[in-house]
């Protein structure tokens, strides 16, 4: 699963993220989704979601 799809991601998870500083760099961060924080059923870019640890940004696989 590529992370477009809101219905795919739920709390609890292991996602890799790319963060907002890492997004031309391309360096993804691993770790479980606390919350989702997009709205919408899909996005082109990834859903966007917060990690336990508080990192912030779009999902762009599904561990």
């Amino acid at each position: 699963m590529d992370g477009k799809k809101r219905a795919d991601i739920r709390a609890g998870l292991k996602v890799k993220i790319v963060l907002k500083q890492d997004q031309r760099s391309g360096n993804l961060t691993e770790g479980v989704v606390k919350d989702i924080l997009t709205n919408s059923p899909t996005h082109p870019h990834g859903i966007k979601v917060r990690l336990t640890d508080g990192n912030v940004g779009r999902v762009k696989e599904v561990c």
